[in-house]
Parts: C-alpha cells; sequence; structure tokens
C-alpha cells in the first residue's frame, strides 16, 4: 500500500491527539519543540497544571500575536501566558519537583526510542552535533509517565522506533507511550502494542516501517 493511502496526522492534530488522553488535575511538563503545542488543545472543562523547568507552575496556552511578554518564557524561550493561581519560581525548586515525583506526564521529544521504553534525545552521536540535554534526564526517570511526540520516521525515511538505541541514552524503560503523526504505541518490556494508527495505514505496513513486531491486544 502506497502513502497516498493515508494522511499523517499534521503537528497540531498530534498535539490534540496528546492532548485528549492529559487527565483531569494532572501536573504536567511540555517539553521543548512539538510538545509546547499540547498546551494549545487541552480539553476545557478540565484543570491541567503545566510546569516548564525553568521555574513557572500554571502556564497557559500562548499569547496571541502581539501580546507576547518576553520576560515571561517558558524553558524553550518561547513566550507563554499564566493562568490564575500560576506562579513562577527558582530554577533549583524546578528541579525538585521533578526529581521528587511530583510531575504526573512529561511529554517530550527524541531521536530514538527503543520498544521497551528506552530514550534518546539529547545527543545524535555525530561528530558536529550540539549535545543539549538539559532536564531531559531528570524530567523522563522523575515524571509518573513520560511520553514521547514525534515523527515516526527520520527525514530519510527511517524508524525513530527502534528495537535498541543506537543514540546515547537520556533514560532506560521510562518511555510509556509514544504519539507520532501516524501511530501511538505503548511501550512494555514486551515490546510495543498499538493504541491506535491513522485511517488507511495497514497494521502490516506499520510493522515493516518500524522493522519490529506490534500488538493488538
Amino acid at each position: 500500500m502506497s502513502q497516498t493511502n493515508y494522511q499523517k496526522r499534521s503537528k497540531d492534530q498530534l498535539a490534540q491527539r496528546v492532548a485528549q488522553d492529559i487527565h483531569d488535575g494532572a501536573y504536567v511538563n511540555l517539553g521543548i519543540g512539538m510538545p509546547t503545542l499540547v498546551a494549545n488543545h487541552l480539553p476545557a472543562g478540565i484543570e491541567v497544571i503545566l510546569h516548564s523547568e525553568n521555574g513557572i507552575l500554571g502556564m497557559g496556552p500562548a499569547p496571541a500575536a502581539g501580546e507576547e511578554d518576553y520576560d515571561l518564557i517558558n524553558a524553550g524561550k518561547q513566550p507563554v501566558t499564566m493562568l490564575k493561581g500560576g506562579s513562577y519560581f527558582h530554577h533549583a525548586d524546578s528541579f525538585a519537583m521533578m526529581r521528587g515525583g511530583h510531575l504526573d506526564i512529561c511529554v517530550l521529544g527524541a531521536f530514538q526510542v527503543s520498544a521497551t521504553g528506552d530514550l534518546a534525545n539529547w545527543h545524535t552521536g555525530e561528530k558536529d552535533a550540539i549535545p543539549a540535554v538539559g532536564g531531559a534526564m531528570d524530567l523522563a526517570i522523575g515524571a509518573k509517565q513520560t511520553w514521547v511526540m514525534m515523527d515516526l520516521l527520520t527525514k530519510k525515511g527511517e524508524s525513530k522506533v527502534v528495537s535498541q538505541c543506537s543514540y546515547p541514552l537520556t533514560g532506560i524503560g521510562c518511555v510509556k507511550r509514544i504519539y507520532s503523526d501516524l501511530a501511538t504505541l505503548e511501550c512494555s518490556p514486551q515490546g510495543l502494542r498499538l493504541i491506535d494508527k491513522v485511517d488507511g495505514l495497514e497494521h502490516a505496513e506499520l510493522e515493516k516501517m518500524l522493522g519490529q513486531p506490534i500488538a493488538t491486544a
């Protein structure tokens, strides 16, 4: 089956897919890059408290054009808004929240994720690549659940979901779910399980892309 028989999720559609699984009352860290879009798609009628590692709790959606305050930014240096009751504080206090198990969910980007949940998201191992681990190690291990949000394939068409990571690891066995533009997958010690996939994408084709089996139950 050719790729024309299915359509990838856009970045906003993917952010909406992640947002729909966040439970009421959750404390959530949204990582740098694509995960920040999740803030714009949280369901109405529930309370989700967003955390940023540079020292913010209680962020709202992105500000409207022209209303940005560059003294109020997230860890990716993007302007953010604050909800009523929100606060900002010392970087050390923020990391104490992360390391102390106070976050329910963190949503991170990744270069690679293994079927058993190993995460590689800070360095590709390339000679000229600039390593940028930031707080990813603290988040990946400290949060009660670590979710990854990413494109399933690289620009070269290679799967970012692998049987074993070849890039330097951020954390071992920490990823519970992978949200991608083609499918949502669960990682476990037994391997991958399919949660959902885009319409028109056959299960066998998805397995071929990833080069490994995907359970359905």
